[in-house]
Parts: C-alpha cells; structure tokens; sequence
C-alpha cells in the first residue's frame, strides 16, 4: 500500500562516459565508405590483371584496413593526453624519419610520377597520413612550451616555421602538395590558437599565399591543374578530364542519385573513383541529399572537437585543448578540399575524403585522430568529476 502512495523517483541516469554521437558519426561515415568504395571500384576491380579480376578486391582490403583502424583506434584511446605529449616530439622525428626513408629508391614506391608510399609486404605505408597526427601532436605541445614566447618573432614563431619548413620541403619532393597544405594549416592554426600575434599571423598568412602562388606558378604540372581547374570544358580529355566527369556525375545524380551501384562515370570513365573522387560517386547513386548529409556529418565533427578543446581549455588541459582543436581542423580542412575538388570549386588535388576513400594509411591515421579526441573528451569528464587522469 505504501509502495503504491507513495512514487520514488527514479535514479538519475549516469553521464556518458565517452562522446556517443562523435563515436556513431565515425561509424556511419565508416560503413558508408566500406558501402561506396565496393560500389565505386568494382569496374576497376573485375577490368585489372593486378587486381586477379575479383570484383570484391578493394572491398576485402578496404574492410581489413578499417578492421584494423578501428582496433588501432581502441588502442590510442587507452593512452593518456599526457602520455602523447611527452612523446611527441619523438614521433614527429619518426615522422622525418619515415618521410626521408619514402624518397630513397629501392625503399619507396613510385607511382604515377609520385614516390609517397613504403611497401610493407601485405599493405603500403603512406608517412605523410601518420605525419598529419604527428604535427597535430607536435604542434599543440610545441605551442604550450613556448606559451611565453609567442608574441615573439625569433622565439615564439621562427623555430616551428624551420621545423614545418623541412617538413613540407620533404612532402613536397614526393610530391605531396596536398599533405604540404594540410600540415600547414594544422601547425599555423594551433599556433593561432594558441595566442600567437595576429599581426604576425597575419604576415605570415601574406607568405604563405605568396608561396603557395610560387610553387604553382614554377611547377607545369600544377599549372595545367590550374587551368584545368578554371575551365575544365575546354579540354576535357586531357587537363580537364577528372573535373569534368566529377561534374558530370554531380548533374547525373540530381537530388536523389540514379541509385545505388548504377553509376556510369566509375565505369572507367572517373579516375581513382574509389579514392579521391568518391564524393562524385555517391552525388551520382546517392544524390545531392546524401552529399548534404555527408557535409553536415563532417561540419558536426569539427564542431565536437571545438567544443570539446574548449572545455580542455576551461579545466587548463592545454595541451589537449590544442590537440582537440588541432584534429578538428585537419578533418576540417581535408575534408572541405576533397569536396570542394570533386564540386569544382577548388583545383584538383589528391587527397582522400577522411573516413570514407580507399586508403589503409588514411583511415588509419583519421581513426587514431578521433581516438585522442575521445580520450580528450573522456579526460574532461572525469576531471569535472574530480578524478585524477
């Protein structure tokens, strides 16, 4: 009778312990590349000698390295912030190490003119993808150790941009321009973040442009892809080419894509369909609806890692808050060059589209990324809890 006067509320459900939305909107876009990269790459599969005519051969070494990107993943994540901090100079070195090794024959593997990968018998390493983790991981404690310094020039500043200088010099001879430009907007946006003078910012966004429009404007290759770029309809069999299909297949997939496997433009016709130009594959299955779910998934990733480094910064976890910031605004930047490549808005460059593209060291790298960024997340809640991390 007691019982039923009297109602006791209901104990209070627990706090999350991890960020779940961050974790399911890695899984989606995960399952969604493993989906797309099957549908993209089945013509290239059965029409290749290297690939044994299997149509599933991407697919079974797509599923593999997600496989192991997920449990390289669950491994990053039981390592302490205060643990990649104290190594991070050390795996930045290994970084150079790895960078300077690519670049010796015999040792890197050279394809279509670019040596950026070292064969590891089952799977080929791609430094420069390990490399963009290392300088989020670099940067953020390079920015806390000169904390003092970074109004200075000579102090605060010059150090990292000779450190970013050999390193970009070195993704630049594979060549790498991609990497180049997303490593450097990592190391210049954690400096920025991490209280640099703006008027040196400022001045050294001026010589970034500056370099950026040399090295274009000395390289013919990069040229043609400029001019390409900027009317790809004027040779759309030579420097026009991938463009121009990637367009075609934007037009063909409409809003809501001609459906799942029957897509024309990967049937030989869109180059590296299942790496670079994925995008353009799901605009033309999956239409302009799912590109828009895609872009909002990605913008709602880069917003967890902000809000995430800044409640770091609320509890004086700096460096994490760096980090945090850091690996927000790699997936942010890659993410925004892959799509604005395969819409026509930005110059063909090779870069994947992070979580969803073939690419082993990719996913990897991406996936160790949002690892730390879920050990960041879990830190802030035990230490607003009290708890010693």
């Amino acid at each position: 009778m007691l019982s039923n006067a009297i109602r006791i509320p209901a104990a209070p459900t627990p706090p999350a312990e991890i960020d779940r939305t961050l974790v399911w909107l890695t899984v989606l876009l995960l399952g969604l590349g493993v989906v797309m990269v099957y549908s993209a790459s089945i013509a290239i599969a059965e029409g290749g000698r290297a690939t044994g005519n299997q149509a599933t051969y991407y697919l079974a070494r797509h599923a593999v390295f997600v496989a192991l990107s997920v449990l390289a993943g669950l491994i990053a994540f039981q390592i302490p912030t205060r643990l990649w901090q104290r190594f991070a100079l050390h795996l930045f070195l290994i970084g150079l190490v790895l960078l300077l090794l690519v670049l010796i024959p015999g040792i890197g593997r050279e394809v279509n003119g670019a040596r950026r990968w070292i064969p590891l018998i089952v799977f080929n390493l791609q430094p420069s993808e390990l490399m963009k983790v290392f300088a989020v991981l670099y940067a953020a404690d390079y920015t806390v150790r000169k904390a003092a310094f970074m109004h200075s020039l000579s102090r605060g500043f010059l150090p990292l941009f000779s450190v970013m200088l050999l390193t970009g010099g070195l993704l630049l001879r594979e060549p790498d321009f991609g990497a180049f430009a997303v490593i450097t907007v990592i190391a210049m946006g954690i400096l920025f973040l991490g209280g640099m003078n703006w008027k040196l910012f400022a001045g050294l966004i001026v010589m970034l442009v500056a370099g950026f429009v040399a090295l274009i404007w000395f390289s013919p290759y990069r040229m043609q892809r400029i001019l390409g770029f900027l009317d790809p309809w004027s040779d759309p069999y030579g420097k026009g080419y991938q463009l121009s299909h990637a367009l075609i297949a934007f037009g063909r997939g409409e809003w809501l894509g001609v459906g799942l496997g029957g897509s024309v433009e990967k049937l030989f016709y869109l180059p590296e369909a299942h790496t670079d130009f994925l995008l353009a594959v799901i605009a033309e299955e999956l239409g302009f609806v799912s590109v828009l779910a895609i872009v909002v998934m990605f913008a709602w990733i880069v917003w967890r890692a902000f809000a995430i480094g800044r409640r770091a910064a609320f509890q004086e976890r700096y460096y994490a808050a760096l980090v945090a910031q850091g690996i927000g605004l790699w997936i942010g930047v890659q993410a925004i060059i892959n799509m604005g490549v395969n819409m026509g808005v930005l110059p063909t460059k090779g870069l994947t589209l992070p979580l969803l593209s073939f690419g082993g060291s990719a996913i990897t790298a991406t996936c160790v990324a949002i690892a730390i960024l879920l050990r960041i997340d879990w830190e802030n809640r035990q230490h607003a809890r009290g708890f010693k991390v």
